[in-house]
């Protein structure tokens, strides 16, 4: 039993630098995020998350999520937009509106009564964004999320592992345009809808989906990541204030390990299909000096090479941090002469199985690599 609060800028703050640094490289931006729950907080909206155990089992759940590539817009896609004479209808900035309506909207098609919301993932605006919208709503969010990081499908997510249908869902961008996907096949057709969806945007959609009885939420959900993340953010902070290592504090605190630390050497981008693929290459320094670790992300990291050899790999995590300040980053602001450790922690073991491995591990992301458990590849000679 328990309940989480964000009471105070400090406490918006520390949850953002925890959802930052499970984000993994992708989950959304900081500076989103807090303008969205500082707004929220001056609105006088309560921002809280409830735990699983308190919902009633046969209160319906439904998670909200945007839905589009992190990459920065480009000045063509701008240029398309003012030829199109496009004018926002809710503004980007107010995302949480847009999954607010999106939930109305499924609510209405279904004609059933929304009783929580549950973020799809952890992030630095894609969790915050669902706690404001559950608030503006006046409904409960849960403690806890459906990845336990940030992850760029609808394929790593535990409903498309455990088969719960994501469908009907509802669809919202900033120009007023809402869509219904009544039906779908399987998860491969709702990510690749919602995909097609947000390239048609431009901008990308806000999308609620897999409603579900609280009762198959609770046995799927990755509970008290919420708390946990305030609890991360929390502990870098105040180690950053003391003047100890805040990398130290983030490792200690997520349980995980420092795989490197050094420079980014290059990065190598693209945007294509509604995601941001690419690679950040560092080149080792300090104690990894003479070495270079090589990061492959979509969206989110997900392949690692050390010293040109496969190394740590989805489904376990891999965050770059700023050295100086402990902070996680994403991958659309990551930059050369960025001076970045780089920390693993242990993924979810339901997806360490082969179902899991099939829509998480490396070679679902196209690479010929058999993956490893962090912990293995941790110890010593391995």
């Amino acid at each position: 039993m328990g309940f989480g609060k964000l009471e105070t800028i400090q406490d918006c703050e520390d949850f953002i630098e925890g959802c930052l640094f499970m984000g993994t490289g992708g989950g959304g931006s900081a500076e989103l995020g807090i303008q969205v729950l500082k707004e929220a907080l001056e609105e006088g909206l309560s921002i809280t998350w409830t735990d699983a155990a308190d919902i009633e089992d046969e209160s319906l759940s439904v998670t909200v999520f945007g839905m589009g590539s992190i990459a920065p817009i480009s000045a063509e896609t701008k240029a398309e937009i003012a030829q199109n004479n496009l004018v926002e209808q809710i503004p980007l900035e107010n995302e949480d509106k847009m999954m607010a309506l999106a939930v109305r909207e499924l609510a209405d098609f279904v004609g059933q009564e929304i009783g929580c919301i549950v973020p799809v993932e952890l992030g630095a605006s894609n969790t915050p964004l669902p706690l404001v919208t559950a608030a503006r709503l006046g409904i409960p969010a849960v403690d806890g999320d459906y990845s336990g990081r940030a992850v760029p499908e609808e394929l790593q997510g535990t409903p498309y592992l455990y088969g719960k249908p994501s469908w009907p869902f509802s669809s919202v961008d900033c120009w007023g345009s809402v869509s219904i996907t009544k039906y779908a096949q399987n998860g491969h057709m709702v990510e690749r809808i919602g995909k097609q969806l947000s390239i048609a945007s431009y901008v990308g959609v806000s999308i609620a989906s897999t409603l579900l009885p609280a009762a198959e939420m609770k046995e799927i959900l990755v509970g008290g990541t919420l708390s946990r993340c305030l609890a991360l953010g929390r502990a870098v902070r105040q180690a950053r204030e003391a003047g100890k290592d805040p990398i130290e504090a983030a490792v200690t605190q997520s349980g995980g390990w420092k795989l490197f630390e050094g420079v980014v050497a290059k990065k190598e981008w693209e945007d294509r299909d509604g995601y941001m693929f690419g690679t950040v290459y560092l080149a080792g320094s300090g104690e990894f000096e003479g070495n270079s670790l090589e990061v492959w992300f979509k969206n989110e990291n997900h392949v690692t090479w050390l010293n040109g050899k496969p190394w740590v790999c989805s489904p376990d995590l891999v965050t770059l941090a700023y050295k100086e300040s402990g902070l996680g980053t994403t991958n659309d602001l990551i930059a050369e002469g960025d001076n970045i450790v780089a920390i693993g922690m242990k993924g979810l073991e339901a997806f360490r199985s082969e179902a899991g491995l099939a829509c998480a591990g490396p070679r679902y992301f196209g690479f010929d690599i058999d993956y490893v458990p962090i912990e293995t590849l941790m110890m010593p000679n391995s």
